[in-house]
């Protein structure tokens, strides 16, 4: 169900009224009340399916050439292309790992270097 956006004549105010159908008969202005409403021409947006993400994914030769030299910071381009579009939150600790990433860091080698710092403590 497509939403649609309309000028009210009235209270002078763009509105976007969510419709089931293509007719726009009985609509009203959630702001005012009052059906004089011009409909406007606005933009849509598509989802991409999951082929499509990976497509653009496989098609992008940088990103693929540093996937491929175990570049950590061309894995977090790939979540950050992969999670794009989901309404899931993401743990704190899955954002931070993807943000070491970025900078070059490998979690790993994260985990490692903390595991050693308690050793020798110890």
């Amino acid at each position: 169900m497509p939403l649609y956006e309309y000028w009210c004549n009235q209270c002078r105010k763009r509105v976007t009224l969510y419709l089931r159908g293509f007719s726009s008969s009985g609509v009203a202005c959630p702001q005012c009340g009052t059906g004089d409403l011009r409909r406007l021409f606005s933009t849509f947006s598509v989802r991409k399916g999951d082929k499509d993400v990976y497509e653009d994914i496989l098609t992008d030769s940088q990103l693929t050439r540093g996937m491929m030299q175990n570049d950590p910071r061309a894995l977090a381009e790939w979540n950050r292309r992969m999670s794009r579009g989901m309404d899931e939150e993401v743990a704190p600790e899955y954002e931070e790992m993807v943000e070491r990433m970025e900078v070059g860091e490998w979690p790993t080698d994260l985990m490692r270097q903390s595991q050693e710092s308690l050793e020798e403590a110890e």
